[in-house]
């Protein structure tokens, strides 16, 4: 008797383990759901937060385009410096808006990273002195983020550094690139048309001119 009471407690803690295991198993299965769902969302929010990052990347690349414009060049002296001034202030209120998804770097993908947007912040500061040339080197610096053969100029120095980047930047920076060269192209298709517009203007000007040397007596 004695023993068959022993066997039945031992059978009763085998069933008892059995359950505890059976609903731990179910908790970490809950577990492992929530974790799913809030994986989810931390994406979601990455996705939110680099829109916002490209959004203000977008917004400081139109306030300079229109400080480039050839619009800007047609005005007065005192109104461009105004209007230099309020643009100025809206890169200052845009630059304090502060996203950032990081991207896992080594620190010599930091380092590559670091020389790249170096280089592209020089050509932009030299878009207001030289649209032109700065077009050639931007396209320059487009041409160095291909993997494949491209047709055009390619900046042999940026293009070494840019191999150093992680892929998720590479892809950034090109599409800034895209995007300044997008810009620049649009300024000079402005400076075109009001350069054919001036060239018709002074056209119909000198045949002015000459009808009125005519009619004075002047004109031969």
């Amino acid at each position: 008797m004695a023993q068959a009471k022993i066997n039945q407690l031992k059978s009763g803690d085998g069933d008892n383990k059995f359950l505890r295991s059976m609903s731990m198993a179910d908790r970490s299965g809950r577990l492992l759901e929530t974790l799913d769902e809030l994986e989810l969302r931390v994406e979601a929010l990455r996705e939110a937060a680099a829109s916002m990052e490209q959004e203000k990347e977008t917004l400081l690349e139109l306030i300079q385009s229109v400080q480039i414009s050839q619009d800007m060049r047609n005005i007065s002296d005192g109104e461009r410096e105004e209007l230099n001034l309020t643009a100025n202030r809206l890169i200052g209120r845009t630059l304090t808006v502060v996203v950032s998804v990081q991207t896992i770097r080594s620190a010599q993908q930091e380092e590559f990273l670091s020389r790249a947007t170096a280089l592209i912040d020089e050509e932009v500061d030299k878009l207001l002195q030289d649209v032109a040339s700065a077009k050639s080197r931007l396209v320059a610096l487009y041409n160095a983020c291909s993997s494949e053969a491209v047709q055009g100029p390619v900046n042999q120095k940026f293009q070494s550094i840019i191999v150093g980047c992680s892929l998720e930047d590479q892809k950034k920076i090109k599409t800034r690139l895209q995007k300044l060269i997008r810009n620049v192209c649009s300024a000079d298709r402005s400076i075109a048309l009001l350069d054919q517009k001036a060239a018709q203007t002074g056209n119909y000007n000198h045949l002015q001119q000459n009808v009125c040397n005519r009619n004075t007596g002047d004109g031969k």
